[in-house]
């Protein structure tokens, strides 16, 4: 494939998967981690590994694992770096509307952003509809841990409902 192919193939999975990614660095959106500058630093992370990707998995669970994995290393990278105040107003515009959902769905998010960084990650992939297997996939554990790391966190959430 030469550079103007694999431009275009690389374009057309990203509008594919744009979604699943935003949805991603959603969950971990603080004022220290905007919108905008983790979904840019997933797809040049995207970029750099789409000639290397081995169709091992999953194009889905290869863009979650790399959408994953830049989060939390943004996340780790940005606790060095000078704070820096971002108006919210900058991310209303690439966020879902808030205003749209449920309100149980928007307790649901709130008390989610609580969890630990993987326990986020996990309901994430469980509230996409992805299988244990591929949440096994994506994060690097077993089948039997995902469901019991599941089952704790559902408990966990029930039990910050009930507070």
């Amino acid at each position: 494939m030469n550079k103007i192919e694999t431009e275009r193939a690389f374009i057309e999975v990203i509008r594919q998967h744009e979604r699943v990614i935003y949805k991603v660095c959603s969950f971990y959106v603080s004022d220290e981690f905007p919108l905008a500058d983790l979904y840019q630093e997933v797809i040049c992370n995207l970029w750099a590994g789409f000639t290397k990707f081995r169709n091992e998995c999953s194009v889905s669970t290869w863009i979650y694992r790399v959408s994953m994995n830049t989060c939390i290393s943004g996340m780790r990278k940005e606790r060095n770096r000078p704070k820096q105040n971002v108006p919210v107003a900058m991310l209303a515009e690439s966020l879902v509307k808030q205003e749209s959902m449920e309100e149980n769905i928007q307790e649901m998010y709130r008390l989610i952003n609580q969890l630990k960084t993987m326990e986020k990650t996990i309901i994430l992939l469980y509230l996409e509809e992805r299988s244990y297997q591929e949440i096994a996939d994506i994060t690097g554990f077993s089948v039997g841990n995902v469901a019991s790391k599941l089952n704790r966190i559902k408990d966990k959430l029930k039990k910050m409902s009930n507070l």
